[in-house]
């Protein structure tokens, strides 16, 4: 079953689309956009040395793809019948992954209010993989963080923090700058990142809604918005509210339209870049490029000094 890389659904709506599968009997989800195709087990040539939890790679039009199998990784026992098991190919972060899962169950399309962040003491905090808890028709489908996944089986796909190293010394800059990221790993090292890069006010938030509710308060205090905020940086999929309908409500208030939007996110592809030009985001890079963010916020903020 192949699943073209085109996003169905309409840029701001606050909705995403879950793929559905599961793993020794447990439901969990993916949203639809990092998934290009899903196919039944394929024999995948080992790799020796790899991390535990790599199964090998195996070669599907024209590309090597990585198999991750992610029932050893959750500590889930493998299925009855591996033979009839699902391969979900993935594109995110600029790579393909291959996810080993025992089925697929199906797509929904779910608003982001119907997904609540995981209760950080049952969940892991810091060390818990899931984002989400999605609540659908009496279902409760546990949304997995496919970046921190990867991250920790291969530390080249995390955040490139030596981007910034190879800036040099800079100069401190302590105008407010807003963050929204609902990965509790990825917003911790965002945040140290950005305080190396000499950015040392960081207002960070869990979700697209912290942030709006963040950015009305301070429209309506009446102060100068910069005493607040002068940039935000938004992951695009997050709980309650997503990046996307997040950049449409921020360019279309008046008071807050000339605020820089940069969109930080694994998603980051033509089609992306496309509805995100369309909301009026300023910006928009991929997760990894963590130098490239750095020096496009000197850009943005330099003309507002």
């Amino acid at each position: 079953m192949r699943r073209e890389s085109e996003i169905l659904l309409e840029a701001g709506t606050n909705e995403l689309e879950i793929m559905e599968f599961t793993i020794a009997g447990e439901l969990f989800g993916i949203n639809v956009a990092k998934v290009l195709e899903i196919m039944v087990n394929q024999p995948v040539k080992p790799m020796q040395k790899s991390h535990p939890n790599i199964e090998g790679v195996f070669k599907s039009r024209d590309m090597v793809i990585t198999v991750i199998d992610l029932a050893g990784y959750l500590g889930l026992p493998p299925s009855d019948d591996q033979e009839r098991d699902i391969f979900i190919i993935t594109n995110f972060n600029n790579a393909h992954f291959a996810f080993h899962v025992h089925t697929v169950v199906g797509i929904d399309r779910v608003a982001w209010t119907q997904i609540s962040k995981p209760d950080k003491i049952v969940y892991g905090g810091d060390e818990g993989i899931a984002t989400g808890l999605a609540d659908y028709e009496g279902r409760l489908i546990t949304i997995l963080d496919f970046e921190k996944i990867v991250a920790e089986i291969n530390p080249d796909m995390g955040l490139r923090i030596s981007e910034v190293e190879r800036l040099g010394t800079r100069q401190t800059d302590n105008r407010p700058i807003l963050v929204a990221e609902d990965s509790m790993m990825l917003s911790k090292m965002l945040v140290e990142t950005l305080n190396k890069a000499g950015y040392r006010n960081i207002i960070k938030t869990d979700n697209g809604l912290e942030a709006w509710n963040y950015l009305v308060e301070a429209a309506e205090s009446g102060d100068r918005l910069s005493d607040h905020v002068v940039c935000l940086i938004s992951d695009i999929e997050m709980p309650q509210m997503d990046g996307h309908r997040l950049t449409k409500l921020v360019k279309n208030d008046p008071c807050l339209k000339g605020l820089p939007v940069i969109l930080f996110s694994s998603l980051i592809n033509e089609e992306m870049r496309r509805k995100g030009a369309e909301l009026g985001a300023d910006a928009q890079i991929s997760k990894p490029e963590i130098g490239n963010l750095v020096s496009v916020m000197d850009s943005l903020l330099t003309v507002r000094v």
